[in-house]
C-alpha cells in the first residue's frame, strides 16, 4: 500500500519537474540570475538545490550534513555548488536528467514533492510565469505540511487554525478560519508571506503575525 502511494507521488513529482524544466527552457541568461522567493538564491541556485535533492540518498545526505556540522545553510550551499553547472544551459541539462529520479534523502516523499512544488513557485512567481500545480500534487503536500514540521515550520505556523481550500478537497484544523487556493495555502505554510494576500478569513491576521520575519 505504501509502495503504491509512493509510486503515485513519484509520478506527480516527475510531472512537476518536467513542467518546471519546460519553463526554465524559455528563460534568458538574465532571468537565470533573477532573485527567487527563497532568500538569497537566484533561479539557478534554486534549480541546483532541486538537482541535489534528487541526487542525494540518505547516506550521502548524512555525510554532507555531518561534514557541515549540522549547519543546514552550509550543507545546502555546498550541494548547490556541487550540482550547479558551469552555465545555465548545463544546469538545465542536469535538471532534465533527474526528472525521473526516485532518489531522496529520506522516505518522506510528500516533503520532497513539496520541495519541487514550492521551489518551482519560488522561481515562477518573481518572473511572472503562470502555472498552477495539479490539485492531486498539492493535496498530499498540504496535508504533510499541516501535520508536521519538516524542512519548514509549517505545522507550527498553522497550529490552532482552520484551513480550507477553495479549489480542492482540503480542510484541516480547528480554530480561526484561513481560506484560499490550495497553492496559496501550501506556499504560505512553506513561509512565503507574499501568498498571504491571496488568503482570507479571521485567521489570516494571526498567520501573518507568525510569519513576520520567518521568510526563507
Amino acid at each position: 500500500m505504501a509502495t503504491s502511494q509512493n509510486d503515485h507521488l513519484w509520478a506527480l513529482m516527475r510531472t512537476e519537474r518536467a513542467a518546471l524544466a519546460d519553463d526554465l527552457s524559455t528563460l534568458t541568461p538574465k532571468q537565470w540570475r533573477h532573485t527567487t522567493l527563497c532568500g538569497e538564491w537566484n533561479v539557478e541556485d534554486a534549480v541546483a538545490h532541486l538537482i541535489a535533492a534528487a541526487s542525494t540518498n540518505q547516506l550521502r545526505w548524512l555525510r554532507s550534513i555531518i561534514g557541515a556540522r549540522f549547519r543546514v545553510d552550509v550543507h545546502n550551499q555546498r550541494r548547490i555548488e556541487e550540482f550547479r553547472g558551469r552555465t545555465p544551459e548545463e544546469t538545465l541539462e542536469r535538471f532534465r536528467r533527474v526528472v525521473d529520479s526516485t532518489t531522496s534523502p529520506s522516505g518522506h516523499i510528500p516533503a520532497y514533492l513539496g520541495e519541487v512544488l514550492v521551489h518551482s513557485q519560488d522561481i515562477r512567481q518573481p518572473l511572472g510565469l503562470s502555472r498552477t500545480p495539479s490539485v492531486k500534487a498539492l493535496i498530499p503536500v498540504a496535508e504533510f505540511f499541516a501535520e508536521r514540521d519538516f524542512a519548514v515550520n509549517s505545522h507550527s505556523l498553522v497550529k490552532g487554525l482552520s484551513l480550507r481550500a477553495a479549489d480542492g478537497m482540503f480542510a484541516v484544523g480547528v480554530g480561526p478560519m484561513v481560506s484560499g487556493s490550495l497553492l496559496a495555502l501550501v506556499m504560505t505554510m512553506a513561509g512565503r508571506s507574499v501568498y498571504l494576500e491571496q488568503l482570507e478569513g479571521p485567521g489570516v491576521h494571526l498567520l501573518r503575525e507568525r510569519l513576520l520575519g520567518a521568510d526563507v
